[in-house]
């Protein structure tokens, strides 16, 4: 199984909350789910699994590189599977949908003004908070 191998590559022993919940994370459309949703997503499919466990698994998966936390403004923190490759965020400050985007002249502009400051760029994080155009 896929899920016990990328637990144990990570460190982490193989439990069955473990694994469902990596499981959720990994077969969901929605990239983006707040502990309260995987919580949910797994009573809708008759998983006895705790929230407090829900939240607990989630930070040891954080601490161990398998998901992103992201913690918008005015909203609570979400996590996302950490697939390794760089992306960044709009969300609707109306509906609180994140879309994930990745725009390669953005990335250019970034990493010239770093460089134009007499820096280099270790990591960043770029959300643009937006509305549909009425």
């Amino acid at each position: 199984m896929v899920e016990n191998s990328e637990l144990r590559k990570a460190g982490l022993k193989v439990t069955l909350p473990r694994v469902k919940i990596l499981q959720m994370l990994d077969s969901t459309e929605q990239r983006h789910m707040s502990a309260e949703d995987v919580y949910k997503a797994l009573m809708e499919a008759g998983e006895d699994v705790g929230l407090a466990t829900v939240y607990r698994v989630l930070t040891q998966f954080e601490a161990a590189g398998l998901v992103v936390r992201h913690n918008f403004d005015g909203g609570h923190a979400v996590f996302e599977l950490a697939d390794g490759g760089h992306h960044d965020h709009m969300v609707n400050v109306e509906s609180g949908e994140v879309i994930e985007f990745f725009d390669e002249e953005i990335e250019k502009l970034q990493k010239a003004i770093v460089e134009k400051h007499g820096y280099e760029m270790v990591d960043h994080n770029l959300v643009l908070y937006v509305r549909k155009k009425k």
